[in-house]
This record gives C-alpha cells, sequence and structure tokens, in this order.
C-alpha cells in the first residue's frame, strides 16, 4: 500500500494525503477525516505514525484554530501574519520532538470538536489560537485539555496561560509618531469585528492622543471590514460620501491592524488623494504585504514568529515538568518607520 493507493480510495490527490499523514494544514477537516478513515482501514502504516526508540507514540501538540469568517477563516494559514506564526511554531516544535498537529474547529461546537479531535488523534497539549475568543470559550477548551496555552489574546482575570503582543504599545507609540510629526486632526480606522486585540490598541492610541489634548472627532472614528479587498470597498464608500459633501479628511489615519492600511492606502489612491502627501496612514502587524504596497506602510512591527516559538516551548515546559503556574506572557511591539507618513 503506497500514498497513491490512499490517494485513489479517498479520491484525493497524494498532496492531501501527505498533509494529511503529517498533521499539516491546508486541508479541510472532512478531507483530513476521510483519509484517515482509509489509512485506519487498510492498515496503512505511514512513518510519522511510527513509534519512536522508547517504544512510546510520537510526542504531539495541536495547533487549533477556531473558525469564524471574519477574522479566522479557513483560508487563515495563507495569511502571511498567520505563516509567520506557524513558522514559529513549527522550527520549535520539531527541534524539541515533537510532532504538531494542525486542526481546526467551528465556533458554535468548539469544545464537542476538540473531544472529537482528542479522540481520535490525542495530543499531550493545546496551543490555541485565542484571537477571536472570549473567556466561556477559552475555558471550554481548557475543560478538555487543560495542558493549554493561549496564542493572540489575553484575559488577565482568566487562570490560564497567555502569549500576545503588546498591543496598547503598539497602538501608542502609532498616535505619539503621528503627534511627533506634527499632525492635530488624526482619524482612527477600527474593524467592525471587535476583538480583545482591537479593543487594547484602541485604548494605547487614545491614551497617546489625550496625553497630547487632542481628541478625535466622531466622524473620523471610521468602521470598516478588517480585510483589503472588503476594507477597501467600505472606505471607498465613506469618503466618497464626503468628497462630495466637500467635508476635510484628516491629514493622517491609524489603522488596527495592516490589511485595513493596505484596503485605505488603495482606495485613497483610487479617489484621487496622495498618500503620504495628503493623508499619512500608520497600519498595525508588520505583514509581508506591508512592504510591497505603494507607498511602503509604516506600520507597527509584532514578533510573530517569537510568539510562536515562545508557545511551544511553554507548552513543553508544561507537558514535562508538569507546571502548574500560569504565566501571561506580553511581547513588546516596535514602530516600524517606511514611506505611508510625512511631517507637516
Amino acid at each position: 500500500m503506497r500514498i497513491a493507493d490512499i490517494a485513489r480510495l479517498a479520491n484525493v490527490s497524494k498532496a492531501a494525503v501527505s498533509m494529511a499523514l503529517n498533521n499539516k494544514p491546508g486541508i479541510g477537516d472532512d478531507t483530513r477525516r476521510r483519509i484517515m478513515k482509509v489509512v485506519k482501514e487498510t492498515g496503512y502504516i505511514h512513518r510519522s505514525m511510527v513509534r519512536n526508540d522508547r517504544n512510546q507514540e510520537t510526542k504531539q501538540i495541536r495547533f487549533l484554530a477556531c473558525l469564524k469568517a471574519d477574522i479566522i477563516s479557513t483560508q487563515y494559514n495563507t495569511s502571511s501574519f498567520f505563516v509567520a506564526l506557524i513558522h514559529g511554531l513549527e522550527q520549535r516544535a520539531r527541534s524539541a520532538g515533537y510532532a504538531l498537529i494542525f486542526s481546526t474547529a467551528r465556533r458554535d461546537k468548539l469544545k464537542e470538536d476538540l473531544v472529537r479531535l482528542e479522540d481520535e488523534l490525542p495530543s499531550q497539549g493545546v496551543i490555541l489560537l485565542g484571537t477571536n475568543l472570549n473567556p466561556p470559550e477559552i475555558e471550554d477548551i481548557i475543560d478538555v485539555q487543560p495542558n493549554t496555552i493561549v496564542l493572540d489574546t489575553c484575559y488577565e482575570l482568566l487562570n490560564t496561560n497567555f502569549i500576545v503582543m503588546n498591543n496598547r504599545m503598539g497602538a501608542y507609540s502609532a498616535g505619539s509618531y503621528l503627534l511627533e510629526l506634527g499632525h492635530g486632526r488624526i482619524g482612527y480606522v477600527q474593524s467592525q469585528e471587535r476583538i480583545h486585540n482591537f479593543e487594547q490598541r484602541r485604548q494605547g492610541f487614545f491614551q497617546a492622543l489625550s496625553e497630547n489634548g487632542i481628541k478625535v472627532l466622531e466622524r473620523d472614528i471610521i468602521s470598516i471590514e478588517s480585510d483589503i479587498e472588503r476594507a477597501q470597498k467600505d472606505f471607498s464608500e465613506i469618503i466618497s460620501k464626503r468628497k462630495k459633501e466637500k467635508a476635510p479628511l484628516p491629514t493622517a489615519l491609524f489603522c488596527e491592524c495592516d490589511y485595513i492600511a493596505i484596503g485605505v492606502i488603495k482606495s485613497l489612491h483610487e479617489l484621487g488623494f496622495r498618500v503620504p502627501e495628503d493623508v499619512s496612514v500608520v497600519g498595525f502587524d508588520n505583514v509581508s504585504e506591508s512592504t510591497i504596497v505603494s507607498p511602503r506602510l509604516t506600520t507597527i512591527h509584532v514578533e510573530k514568529e517569537k510568539m510562536g516559538s515562545m508557545a511551544v516551548r511553554r507548552i513543553i515546559d508544561i507537558i514535562e515538568n508538569r507546571d502548574s503556574v500560569r504565566i501571561k506572557s506580553i511581547i513588546d511591539t516596535k514602530l516600524e518607520e517606511r514611506d505611508s507618513c510625512r511631517r507637516i
């Protein structure tokens, strides 16, 4: 029995079989289950399924993402932000002798899905992508797998392990930077989907302006979708209306994430505004696309690979040393100055 035979019986490609057997992302859960069903029925044994020298099962960590279309979609692993995060996870797990299982769960059946996943392929611990999750949902995961560390969000009152970027610091430095450039009227472009990270960024940004006696006008707080195409469409509709009304724009805009910022820059260009000559733009996350857009985006750099690496190191410590101390880690951010802002 070969991989080609498994692919034929499951009616999938050989690449899909390889991803399923090696616990890699890139295929849907239904496809993965269909492949593993064929593997089980045929008795096929792949090298990734062989027991190690100590006659113990391969040590496995599950990376779990909860799908919600507006923030974490089924294609989340193709986003440059999560590609960098996953790279950090994989590098550290491999060097420590652990296999990384990539799994997804539906938000409306989060606990039920994890119970099924753990029953099908048990893990020693879970690294949970908590970007869009609330405390009760995170507690549901911990009920199923106590060895859990939550990545990309943090709830101070929840008794569990978290690793998150310093959102408030990053947005505060963005606001301070625009003030240093002489901008007095600054707009805030936020995501319609409110998550912990965005709320923290909002607090940090508004704190920087408040400390300098600057208030953001209500009309300059703009809510749009958080992916590039929809952000571009939403922002264009709002600004086109203001252009007809001859209402002036702020001289600078802070956007809650780079994908919003890139959509905003594209929209401004389409409407005849120059960036940064007419409007300066700052983003957050420093995704790879921020260096491709013209002008190159000034943004807040997030140590994405470091976050992934730290998560694996911490979960291994929990697994192997039975460390019961809960730790909340915040990784500082820094301003990445490029070409999308100008001095007034």
